[in-house]
């Protein structure tokens, strides 16, 4: 009987963030993995490598909707296990392979794709702790998320990168290019967002070719990493490896995205 992916799994679309992750260690595409693996690539696991199981099982590292997906495989290769291995005192056996395998350089290669899109920084360079979220200058969560980091920003504590997208309504393009090219981007956002209900800043009417090729890869990057709405915010958690939010974060939530305050 091939395994199933559970169906939480199977109930988006798969992007994997890396699209040469498989490259990075073994090169996952020219290998013959066993029966059971080939049946979950079918189903959209990303096989990205293998390591060494306890009992005689070989696990597989994969990848679904930008989640870490761990694989044990039994001996004899005809049966897959989906899911996390413990030992006898209760300690993850899965993790460390992951992380290694997949968390960690999908963080690494994410961050880099974020880094290369059009934003505009708000907070000190010298914060600790850098943040990205996308945000559409429509957007009242994104509203209420900039008004929520004031004062984490304010103390120094945190620089957050706004990722500027136009998708919301008619007039989204329009102030995302008036943010963008503004003189003083960053005067502009604070403003923008300072006048937020009374429909900050004036779009556009005719958005040039430049700015417009920014927002659409920005759409185009958000979309990929699987955010359809915003704010989709991504931060570095105590490990180092990348987490998202969507929606405009819990006051719990805040602190696990900003830092201490």
């Amino acid at each position: 009987m091939q395994p199933t992916l559970p169906q939480k799994y199977l109930r988006r679309s798969l992007y994997v963030v890396l699209t040469g992750l498989a490259g990075l260690a073994f090169n996952a595409s020219a290998r013959e993995w066993p029966a059971p693996v080939k049946a979950l690539e079918a189903q959209g696991l990303e096989i990205v490598g293998s390591f060494d199981a306890p009992g005689g099982l070989t696990g597989y590292a994969g990848i679904l909707q930008q989640q870490p997906i761990a694989v044990y495989v039994t001996s004899d290769g005809k049966q897959a296990i989906i899911g996390s291995m413990v030992d006898a005192k209760g300690a993850d056996l899965t993790r460390e392979p992951m992380t290694r395998l997949v968390s960690k350089p999908m963080s690494v290669k994410t961050l880099k794709l974020l880094e290369q899109s059009a934003w505009i920084a708000e907070g000190a360079k010298t914060a600790p702790r850098v943040v990205y979220t996308f945000t559409d200058p429509n957007c009242p969560y994104c509203n209420k998320f900039w008004n929520d980091s004031q004062p984490w920003i304010k103390a120094g504590k945190v620089q957050v990168r706004h990722v500027i997208v136009g998708i919301l309504g008619p007039t989204s393009p329009g102030k995302a290019a008036a943010l963008l090219s503004a003189p003083d981007p960053q005067a502009a956002l604070l403003l923008h967002e300072q006048q937020h209900r009374s429909g900050g800043i004036k779009p556009l009417a005719q958005v040039p070719a430049t700015i417009r090729a920014q927002l659409e890869a920005n759409k185009e990057l958000m979309q990929q990493l699987g955010f359809s709405a915003t704010p989709a915010t991504l931060y570095k958690d105590a490990e180092g490896n990348l987490q998202t939010v969507m929606g405009a974060p819990s006051a719990e939530k805040l602190k696990q995205v900003l830092g201490p305050l």
